[in-house]
C-alpha cells in the first residue's frame, strides 16, 4: 500500500491543520513584506536611514555602547558590514566612536542625539500604523501572537541552514510545488 501524497488541500478537515496552514501563510506574506522593505533601502535618499542602519541604532539605543563585533551578532551581519555601516552612520553623525572604558583596546559605538532622535521618529511615524493595524485585537489576543512569534523565531534561529525552505514538507504552504525554493 502506498503512502498517502501531501498536497496543498490536505488536512483541510482538520482544523487545527487548517489553522496552522493559515498561519503559515500570512507569516510568509509578513516575511516577504519585510524583504521587500529591505529591498526599498537601495532607493533611499542619503539622508534617509537604511532598515539595517535603524535596526543598528535601536540596538544601540537599547543596549547602550557597543563594539562592531557585539552589535554584528545582534544585527546578524558580518563584521565587516557593521563596520562600514558605523563609518558612514558616524559621518552622517547618528553614532560616534570611543575607546571603551574598561578596555582601551576596544572600540564602541555609541548613539549621539542625532541618532537617537532618528530612532524616536521613525518609531513614532510607525506607531499609529501599528495601533491601527492592531486595532480590535485584546490583550489576551496580542498576548498570543508574542507567544507565537517568539516561538516561531525560536524555532528559525535552531533550524538547520540546509532545512530552511528546502523541504517537501515544508510548514509554509503556498500552493502546488513547482520544484523551485520558495523566495
Amino acid at each position: 500500500m502506498a503512502a498517502p501524497v501531501t498536497t496543498p488541500t490536505a488536512g483541510r478537515d482538520d482544523p487545527r491543520q487548517a489553522d496552522l496552514t493559515e498561519l503559515g501563510r500570512a507569516f510568509r506574506q509578513v516575511s516577504r513584506a519585510l524583504s521587500r522593505i529591505r529591498g526599498r533601502d537601495t532607493h533611499l535618499a542619503g539622508t534617509d536611514l537604511s532598515h539595517a542602519q535603524f535596526e543598528l541604532l535601536a540596538e544601540l539605543l537599547e543596549r547602550g555602547a557597543l563594539p562592531a563585533g557585539e552589535l554584528a551578532a545582534a544585527a546578524q551581519l558580518s563584521p565587516g558590514t557593521v563596520t562600514q555601516m558605523l563609518d558612514a552612520l558616524a559621518e552622517s553623525g547618528h553614532v560616534e566612536r570611543a575607546r571603551s572604558e574598561t578596555d582601551r583596546r576596544v572600540v564602541v559605538a555609541h548613539l549621539t542625539p542625532l541618532g537617537s532622535a532618528q530612532i524616536e521618529a521613525k518609531r513614532e511615524a510607525w506607531k499609529g500604523r501599528w495601533e491601527q493595524a492592531l486595532e480590535g485585537f485584546g490583550a489576551r489576543d496580542l498576548r498570543a501572537a508574542t507567544k507565537v512569534l517568539e516561538r516561531l523565531g525560536e524555532m528559525f534561529e535552531q533550524a538547520p541552514a540546509t532545512d530552511l525552505g528546502e523541504t517537501p514538507s515544508d510548514p509554509l504552504p503556498e500552493g502546488p510545488r513547482t520544484g523551485r525554493k520558495p523566495g
